[in-house]
């Protein structure tokens, strides 16, 4: 059963995440299913720390990127908007290059907040960082991309 209240092509999601951080960071949306969202980023220096490794802060980009914008598609964006309210991440295994692939999926699709958990992963699928989204639905007019 879909999750969605608007289902976007991923032309659309790519668009809504156009020309912001994730647009700096080369994040893509990769794939959209009933119920979980898909988005790469490459690993190089634009997202690495001194050490060479990705950079933590570029992970919970990725993560709060990918579970906002499918927040946002599981709502009607013309009563409610959903605002991120906390994110937590742990850091698992390095990686110095290649792309790294998120997957979004809902843990609560409230009427008031949802939580999202994303898994972030490696070319050979190993466990490169786990992060979790809160977000707060409010009842404000959307203005956003979505």
């Amino acid at each position: 059963m879909s999750i969605w209240f608007k289902l976007p092509t991923k032309k659309q999601a790519n668009e809504s995440i156009s020309d912001t951080l994730a647009t700096t960071l080369g994040i893509r949306i990769a794939h959209i299913g009933d119920d979980f969202i898909v988005a790469t980023m490459p690993v190089g220096t634009k997202v690495s720390q001194i050490s060479g490794s990705l950079h933590g802060g570029a992970s919970v980009v990725l993560a709060e990127t990918l579970a906002s914008l499918a927040a946002n598609y599981c709502i009607d964006t013309e009563k409610s908007i959903c605002h991120s309210l906390d994110i937590n991440a742990i850091h698992i295994s390095p990686i110095y290059s290649g792309s790294v692939t998120a997957m979004a999926r809902p843990i609560n699709l409230g009427d008031t907040h949802q939580v999202w958990r994303i898994e972030i992963n490696d070319e050979n699928d190993v466990s490169i960082c786990e992060a979790r989204l809160t977000l707060l639905v409010s009842a404000a007019k959307a203005t956003g991309k979505t």
